[in-house]
């Protein structure tokens, strides 16, 4: 059985409009394209390549894009089953079902599995206003607002929301309301991650994408039912929430072996714990020797008064590639060279430049592309 693949608009100022539409999705009754009502150019790349309009397979209820920065966006096909299947674990995780509050762009799978958890759960999610941004007087008093339900009390964020809200003590203070606050999308300062520790706050970090239906690694270990392996460096999850392959892709490698997702990450599994140390697709070879910038930009984390940083590859005449950096906070530039005195001289960028704020592409994730632009 097939059915027509429709576009899902998802208006930021309301995306709890979505819900009837998610909830005849997962019940089989409809297959969605969530696409960005603020973003015209993203949606009318994204109805393109996922061929919105046309028929596909009638187990699948999302086909959620890819947030590359580069390139047609890859179109993880989602069933059913995997998203309830991922929304169960994770409450299994959590300790129990609970109230949801949505405060990140529901057009992504992170926002997403917000709503599907509360639509699992049968509890309305309280859905914040994003046309603006994410504001964190907004979300504390959101926070507010579900505490006085007494349920359990969920959020997800990206790590620079997490910061923005520590910042302030309102924000704080909202914060603590939670039972968890999933963070994931990309990696998280370790030195917000103390701070929140200190401040009562419960972080959980998450690790996965949109090709297993949202986080599947949570503080480092698999949720219920998930699996993950290391072959030869390569992150490998495994489970029923890993999305029956790519809409505009069917026969990529990395859907090769059933019900498992062969990442373009690198890492480490020590005592059923999982280190994500890098991307394939990201190493830099300066001068033969072959670093992967995400150890330099955990080191560059770990300055006090560094608060993002990117870490890129630029063209260099002799080395192939001359590792350069760009960084937001408040440390100057000489701070931070002197805070990375215990790595090798030769991982130490050649170029660093402050900036007010890192370019994103999706949740909280850096544009590096946009970045090695600068120093171009």
């Amino acid at each position: 059985m097939s059915r027509t693949l429709d576009p899902l608009v998802v208006d930021p100022h309301n995306p709890a409009a979505i819900l009837p539409d998610l909830e005849a999705a997962i019940a089989g009754q409809r297959t969605l394209l969530p696409v960005p009502a603020q973003d015209r150019t993203r949606t009318t790349l994204l109805v393109n390549s996922q061929r919105a309009g046309g028929p596909i397979a009638g187990d699948v209820a999302l086909v959620v894009a890819t947030s590359g920065s580069t390139g047609t966006p890859k179109g993880a096909q989602l069933t059913a089953a995997n998203l309830v299947s991922s929304a169960d674990a994770t409450h299994q995780f959590l300790g129990g079902e609970g109230q949801w509050l949505l405060a990140m762009p529901a057009h992504h799978i992170a926002g997403l599995q917000v709503l599907v958890r509360s639509l699992i759960a049968g509890i309305e999610p309280l859905c914040l206003d994003l046309s603006d941004g994410f504001g964190v007087p907004d979300f504390a008093r959101a926070a507010g607002e579900l505490a006085g339900t007494g349920d359990r009390l969920y959020t997800s964020l990206a790590p620079l929301q997490l910061a923005k809200a520590m910042d302030t003590l309102e924000g704080i203070e909202g914060l603590r309301l939670f039972d968890a606050v999933l963070v994931g999308g990309a990696a998280l300062n370790p030195q917000v991650r103390r701070a929140a520790d200190e401040l009562g706050i419960h972080v959980v970090t998450t690790y996965g994408s949109s090709e297993t239906a949202g986080g599947c690694v949570y503080d480092a270990r698999p949720i219920p039912g998930a699996q993950v392996e290391v072959r030869d460096g390569r992150i490998h999850l495994g489970g029923p929430m890993i999305a029956a392959g790519y809409r505009n892709h069917p026969d990529h490698e990395a859907f090769a072996e059933p019900g498992w997702f062969a990442t373009s990450d690198v890492g480490e599994l020590v005592d059923g714990r999982l280190t994500v140390t890098g991307r394939l697709d990201a190493v830099i070879d300066s001068g033969g020797l072959k670093l992967h910038p995400e150890v330099l930009e955990q080191a560059m984390l770990g300055v006090e008064g560094v608060t993002g940083a990117c870490v890129v590859g630029v063209p260099h005449p002799r080395l192939g590639q001359a590792i350069v950096a760009a960084y937001s906070g408040t440390a100057s530039p000489s701070e931070v060279i002197e805070g990375l005195d215990d790595l090798p001289r030769w991982q130490l960028p050649k170029e660093l430049r402050q900036v007010d704020t890192l370019p994103l592409i999706g949740p909280g994730k850096v544009d590096r592309q946009a970045v090695m632009t600068m120093f171009r």
